[in-house]
């Protein structure tokens, strides 16, 4: 290929969705077009090997295009301000590891990392539900519960590298029998994932009928109108209101999007606006909540959209 198809042809992105059971990529153009997409199994427990994966994956990608693109990675963690290295990674071989370096070096280029959640966040405000937001609220509802947030089309971190970090707050306005809540992972009792969660959402309809089944069977169930998938599902609905209005509160976005799997329920999106309003503090609420545009790919097309066009280096 000559230096000046080179030039007129237009950038690639390429997007990393470092899973704890597969890894994603996709590759994009300047236009959102999607180039490119493949998916492996992620090498578990393995440092090492996980960083070879990466590496291998984007090199055999460029490959096969004839073209080398800027590499973004969506990651289930955030880096350290402090140390530089990984932290609050559920794939727990990342920990504590100068990721962002690692891969940049086996590369032999910059690469930016964000959490899973922000670049979920970034898709959908880029090409997706929440296109032209100036301040977009990104939620996911699936294994755990985490957020992600975008401003003017950037994901905003914070000092701690935390922001978003919705999921492990205190469920707002809590009924006496939600006092003090589930146990968390994290050590304290009561967090949003907890309630609201894939597993959270299955363990309170197993507190209350004695039957283990998954989040989708207790949405299935109470689709055929089940009384004890019914209320619980309307309990869930409550929670997950009060939970945005907080937010609403504090932020004031414009969009707040919904993915994972609980995402998929439509009736949130008819009811939960309608119970937010009296927790929010506004005589209106104009904030809209959408489904995702990009659904399952929304997490990887982000980590691409980690970089803008005409950008060739940076952190």
């Amino acid at each position: 290929m000559s230096n000046a198809q080179d030039r007129d042809e237009p950038a690639i992105r390429i997007g990393v969705d470092l899973g704890g059971t597969k890894i994603e990529s996709i590759v994009l153009g300047n236009d959102g077009r999607v180039l490119d997409r493949r998916r492996i199994p992620t090498p578990r427990n393995d440092y090492d090997a996980t960083i070879a994966t990466v590496a291998g994956l984007v090199d055999a990608v460029e490959r096969d295009l004839g073209r080398t693109g800027r590499v973004g990675v969506g990651i289930p963690g955030t880096l350290s301000r402090a140390t530089g290295l990984v932290k609050n990674a559920n794939s727990t071989w990342l920990n504590d590891r100068p990721l962002d370096r690692d891969l940049a070096a086996a590369l032999g280029r910059p690469v930016r990392l964000q959490n899973d959640a922000n670049c979920f966040a970034v898709s959908e405000a880029a090409d997706g539900a929440a296109a032209g937001a100036g301040v977009v609220f990104g939620v996911i509802l699936g294994t755990g519960v985490g957020a992600g947030l975008v401003i003017d089309g950037r994901p905003l971190d914070g000092p701690n590298g935390i922001a978003g970090e919705w999921g492990h707050n205190p469920l707002p306005w809590p009924a006496d029998d939600e006092r003090p809540g589930p146990p968390c992972y994290c050590g304290l009792n009561g967090c949003i994932e907890t309630f609201l969660s894939g597993p959270g959402f299955a363990a309170g309809y197993s507190r209350e009928t004695g039957c283990e089944i998954t989040a989708a069977t207790v949405a299935e169930r109470a689709a055929a109108s089940e009384p004890a998938a019914v209320r619980h599902l309307e309990r869930y609905v409550d929670r997950l209101a009060r939970g945005l209005a907080h937010v609403i509160n504090i932020l004031d976005p414009d969009v707040i999007v919904l993915g994972g799997g609980l995402s998929n329920l439509a009736v949130l999106y008819e009811q939960v606006p309608e119970r937010w309003q009296r927790h929010v503090f506004s005589d209106r609420v104009d904030t809209r909540l959408v489904p995702p545009r990009h659904g399952d790919s929304s997490g990887v097309r982000g980590a691409a959209w980690l970089w803008r066009p005409g950008e060739v280096s940076g952190p």
